[in-house]
């Protein structure tokens, strides 16, 4: 496994395991099991995702000491205050089993998302978060926020594949320090991913698959990493792809077929924002 160290010295894997979309309590506790079992060790949820209590089982019963593990939660937009998120990560906290959380992330900047920093400043200086970051920030949203804050955002996690490269994201993320990571690495199985012509070519040539492809090119361009399967052989193939490293030409060609939008969601829509706080995890 190779390692990048935060902006804060905290070391994070640059492969996990996410579980968005996984509600069953009993899939997600044996996919995260089975992938813990694989050799992931980060492991990403979050509060919307309704399965921190099935991680955090997992997590108890897998065998592996807690500061070999890296686990990732998230602060829903429900819980976007200062007060709110005080809460918030004591619930996350106590669903997880644990006593600290590695890298503690606002999942979408919408409400009150600078009070809620604030509380997650005030809970990494007590230790309860390890590291602190956001998601979903695009350039002109991280650059407001890092001129802002007082604690640089560790990781921005946001949409990168082959299809979006987000080349203009890196490129802010790397000016302020921070780490950049992708959901949905295989853009969610759209363009036919998983058996695209240009990314099954190349993984012919190292006996890789185009989902295996996929992943290194994220990897070997400094991001981190977190696809998802209930399958445990896809789990495993999933974290096989750090014994092979692709040319500056296969670079090129995969970069070739970024889009330069999202096929996925347009945070921009009025109608996805409305539709974001009209979700509520609780209450």
């Amino acid at each position: 496994m190779i390692y990048h160290t935060l902006n804060n010295g905290v070391k994070i894997p640059a492969l996990g395991f996410g579980v968005f979309q996984v509600p069953d309590p009993a899939v997600c506790e044996k996919a995260v099991s089975d992938a813990i079992a694989a050799g992931y060790r980060l492991i990403d949820t979050a509060a919307a995702y309704m399965n921190e209590e099935a991680v955090g089982r997992s997590i108890a019963k897998c065998g592996v000491a807690r500061e070999e593990l890296f686990i990732t939660t998230k602060l829903w937009v429900q819980d976007m205050s200062y007060e709110k998120a005080k809460d918030a990560i004591n619930t996350s906290l106590k669903n997880l089993g644990l006593d600290y959380i590695d890298l503690y992330i606002i999942h979408q900047p919408m409400g009150d998302y600078y009070g809620a920093y604030r509380a997650m400043e005030e809970a990494y200086r007590a230790g309860k978060l390890k590291a602190i970051g956001v998601s979903n920030f695009y350039p002109h949203i991280l650059t407001d926020f890092c001129e802002t804050v007082d604690i640089i955002p560790a990781v921005n996690q946001i949409e990168i594949h082959p299809f979006f490269a987000q080349t203009k994201a890196l490129e802010v993320m790397k000016e302020y320090g921070v780490q950049p990571e992708a959901w949905g690495p295989f853009a969610e199985g759209k363009h036919s991913i998983f058996t695209h012509p240009v990314l099954t070519k190349i993984g012919e040539k190292y006996g890789k698959s185009a989902a295996q492809v996929a992943l290194r090119w994220n990897i070997q361009r400094g991001v981190v990493v977190i696809p998802k399967s209930t399958h445990v052989e896809r789990i495993k193939a999933n974290i096989d792809v750090f014994d092979f490293e692709l040319t500056p030409a296969d670079m090129a060609e995969i970069n070739a077929l970024d889009l330069g939008h999202s096929e996925i969601v347009d945070h921009t829509d009025p109608a996805f924002v409305k539709m974001i706080h009209s979700l509520k995890i609780h209450g």
